[in-house]
């Protein structure tokens, strides 16, 4: 059963399903661009893709453990398996139906999906020409009888389970066979756009084109009646690293991803109307048992490919574009380096452009004054124009060491090509802390002549995540934070060295410690009568020690606004207990990714920004770093970001720990307040008048 009132700590991948249940309720949205409706679609069913292989994995693990210690443990992955099951078929039902009114909706406005019974003649002749010209040769079918365990095969597409059928006469029993093809959606794309009639767009799916071409791909074999119905299965992605090997890092991990495709099978979902017969084939190839999870659904099946829907060139589907903002003081002829020394600077990404690091760094690859820079990278983006400059500072003689972490989840062979790219490049590459992840986003630049400086960021140093993930950036040549982040890098390069930090809040050596402390500081100035709130923005809150110290500030009636994007183990309205925490979720184009703290501290505000969820694994087993705020006007920034996300009344849900995940919008009197809109609109504002005051000097 879901979680009630009475249960004050929420099950982390219960609350994840409650996030995600966020994004479909936003592709349900009727204010939200019919495009994007099906984009979110799209990321509603990756998320569920990536959370059965990696959460649901470890449940599963545990859940079938028989290690008489672990009792209440196993119970309890046991319980929330149920749980999650059962949220999981509501939803599905739900996401059905939103899939079939977008569908509908889709028709209105002149772009229609059509299967492989509705093609008028001229697109059957398409279809047949495509296949002869494209498809051919991609679609190689392979016999069920003959077909080795289908868990050895990617569970990152989508198959068809052919039945094939012989009728020789009424007496005999009719002759059949089983074939699967896997659907080539990584060469050919999901859809196939046909040629343009009477105005009209019309759209195929990949898998219903293939249901055409069936006798053609099967002309050789002795049938004459085929159906087709599509399955997809996730496995358990979790890696099993070698940690006896003598092998180097990197061996250990190349090892480790190729292991993945050996996963076993935890879930399954298929077409509801495949034969029992088929069917049985399917599970029986798959071998999933009592803890995994079976859901039939309708014909299509890897809905993410949605985020890729043709977009018809109909942009008044979509979003309004709205230009990544360049600065004004960046883009005169004076150094950022010097900029930055004067004052410390702030990005917002994705509204301000993140063209504005890459000049950064592009500037310290070539500067006289740079002796060395030392980063740390989490995920890379595909042509990393970060990885470039490193290369080029390297190259004109700069000492560069980049901190790679290959275990970023499934980004481990990217960042594999990468760090091999590096050393071949002279830079020195090092790969973390044995045991911990270096989450933690940050830049070190050494200077001759002092007044070093350093960047501390909320979100990877990534140009594609840079477009779609909101985070803030600190700029700054402040001596202490420099210092500290200088030994953050100590640290990591020589973790039994001991190492203190005087500005820095960094996991997992003294975080935990100092945020609990600075929400103890707040219990106390409330009761000797002071001021008292606590304001956050962060993805996650799942830590049970943050938890219930957040319940004692309630209690004692501490203010504290959460905005919290996914996992959030608190329940708000328990009266005594949490009548005092008010939680936002907000759900738009863009996703909420920055980390930022705010305490009273008795009318001295402290602020922080950095890497940081509130999770066992960011404060426990994880090097993560958030940097003091300092610069007034930065701190305005950082404030009103968090002020503005709690009044979104458009974009904003209730997060009280129910899962409903109620709508503000309507609400009777309220002026519309979407807080991203109006960020931008303010941002856009800033850069129109610093440009005028510059063209009037």
């Amino acid at each position: 059963m879901e979680p009630k009132k009475s249960i004050d700590v929420i099950p982390r991948d219960v609350s994840w399903m409650y996030f995600n249940y966020r994004i479909l309720q936003e592709a349900r949205n009727t204010s939200v661009p019919l495009l994007e409706r099906l984009g979110f679609m799209g990321i509603y069913s990756n998320n569920l893709d990536e959370f059965f292989r990696v959460r649901m994995a470890t449940l599963t693990r545990i859940a079938e453990s028989d290690m008489k210690q672990m009792k209440a443990q196993i119970e309890d992955a046991r319980r929330t398996i149920k749980v999650i099951n059962k949220l999981n078929n509501r939803y599905n039902k739900e996401f059905e139906y939103v899939v079939g009114q977008l569908t509908k909706e889709l028709e209105k406005k002149k772009i229609r999906l059509v299967n492989e019974k509705q093609l008028n003649e001229a697109q059957q002749s398409f279809i047949r020409q495509y296949f002869r010209n494209s498809l051919a040769g991609f679609t190689n079918p392979i016999w069920l009888s003959q077909a080795e365990r289908l868990a050895n095969e990617s569970d990152d597409t989508i198959y068809l389970a052919v039945k094939l059928t012989r009728w020789y006469d009424e007496a005999k029993k009719p002759k059949k066979e089983y074939a699967l093809i896997r659907v080539p959606v990584e060469k050919f794309g999901r859809f196939l756009e046909l040629p343009v009639e009477d105005d009209t767009h019309y759209i195929m799916y990949l898998d219903d084109v293939i249901r055409y071409c069936l006798p053609m791909i099967f002309s050789s074999v002795d049938y004459d009646h085929f159906e087709a119905y599509s399955f997809k299965f996730t496995k358990d992605a979790e890696m099993e690293l070698d940690n006896e090997s003598d092998a180097g890092t990197l061996q250990r991990v190349q090892r480790a991803v190729k292991s993945r495709k050996n996963g076993q099978p935890l879930r399954i979902v298929f077409d509801a109307s495949m034969p029992k017969d088929l069917y049985r084939k399917i599970m029986l190839n798959l071998s999933l048992d009592k803890f995994d999870t079976t859901l039939s659904g309708g014909r299509y099946q890897n809905h993410k490919d949605l985020m890729k829907f043709p977009d018809c060139g109909r942009g008044d589907l979509k979003y309004p574009a709205w230009k990544p903002l360049l600065l004004p003081e960046f883009a005169g002829a004076r150094s950022m380096l010097d900029l930055i020394r004067e004052e410390d600077r702030f990005l917002h990404v994705p509204y301000h452009s993140f063209d504005h690091y890459i000049q950064l760094l592009c500037e310290a690859a070539i500067s006289p004054r740079v002796k060395s820079i030392k980063t740390t990278l989490y995920r890379l983006a595909k042509d990393s124009k970060v990885v470039e400059a490193l290369i080029a500072a390297a190259k004109n003689g700069k000492k560069v060491t980049v901190v790679i972490e290959l275990l970023a989840r499934f980004d481990e062979s990217s960042n594999i090509k990468w760090s091999k790219r590096m050393k071949d490049a002279g830079i020195n590459v090092v790969f973390g802390v044995e045991g911990l992840k270096v989450h933690s986003k940050l830049l070190w630049v050494e200077m001759s002549g002092g007044r070093d400086i350093a960047c501390v960021g909320t979100g990877n140093f990534h140009e594609g995540n840079a477009r779609i993930y909101t985070d803030c950036m600190l700029m700054t040549a402040a001596p202490a934070i420099v210092k500290d982040v200088a030994n953050v890098f100590r640290f990591i390069e020589k973790p039994f060295l001991p190492v203190k930090f005087k500005e820095l809040l960094v996991s997992p050596n003294t975080m935990k410690k100092n945020i609990l402390a600075m929400i103890q500081t707040e219990i106390k100035n409330k009761k000797q009568g002071k001021e008292a709130y606590i304001k956050v923005k962060i993805n996650h809150i799942t830590d049970e020690d943050v938890v219930r110290k957040l319940y004692d500030a309630s209690t004692a009636g501490v203010e504290v606004d959460l905005l919290v994007r996914g996992n959030c183990a608190l329940v708000t309205g328990i009266q005594g207990k949490s009548d005092h925490i008010r939680i936002h979720g907000i759900i738009d184009r863009y996703l909420e990714h920055s980390r930022i703290l705010i305490f009273c501290n008795g009318g001295d505000e402290r602020y922080f920004i950095g890497s940081a969820d509130w999770m066992p694994r960011n404060l426990d087993h994880r090097i993560e770093v958030m940097a003091p705020v300092y610069n007034p006007v930065v701190r305005a920034e950082l404030k009103r970001i968090v002020e503005w996300g709690m009044m979104d009344n458009r974009k904003g849900r209730i997060v009280d720990g129910t899962g409903h995940n109620m709508f503000y919008e309507g609400t009777e009197g309220a002026e519309a307040f979407r807080s991203q809109e109006r960020l931008y609109d303010y941002y856009a504002k800033q850069v129109a008048e610093k440009q005028n005051d510059k063209s009037n000097e």
